[in-house]
């Protein structure tokens, strides 16, 4: 699916509530919901299961360990690295921690090189400017796979 298309899908979320573990459009998601409603959308059925995980951003994972990013490496497609120079493109799959010892937490997809949608606690889906502490707090960024 072409990025546009895949920008499209996500902006169908916006105005759907917070609900953590949730992943129903327009009834309640949470950032992972989010990411896992577009791939249903746009790929179908989801590649696995999404194990239980607690609200908390601050969650610590076994050490060394980053398991949201290791998910995402297993179905997404990795873009160059994300902390650098890199400008996320429409449809990116963006990783986020909040503490650099620690895991990431937090997912969006962007709308452009500076936008993006997210599930954020306590509020519904909306599109935000991508601004200077989210871009410190980028981890990682993906892009969807293309359909076989």
């Amino acid at each position: 699916m072409d990025p546009d298309s895949l920008v499209t899908l996500a902006r169908g979320w916006i105005g759907t509530p917070y609900r953590h573990q949730a992943s129903l459009k327009g009834v309640g998601c949470d950032c992972l919901g989010l990411l896992r409603g577009v791939w249903r959308e746009a790929l179908g059925p989801e590649p696995e299961a999404a194990p239980p995980y607690a609200a908390s951003w601050a969650e610590s994972a076994a050490p060394g360990t980053d398991p949201f990013a290791e998910a995402a490496r297993r179905h997404l497609v990795p873009v160059p690295d994300a902390r650098a120079a890199y400008v996320p493109g429409p449809g990116d799959v963006l990783l986020f921690r909040f503490r650099a010892h620690l895991p990431a937490r937090h997912c969006a997809i962007a709308t452009g090189a500076g936008t993006m949608i997210h599930a954020h606690d306590g509020a519904r889906v909306t599109e935000v400017a991508l601004t200077g502490w989210w871009r410190r707090h980028l981890a990682h960024g993906f892009r969807f796979p293309r359909p076989a």
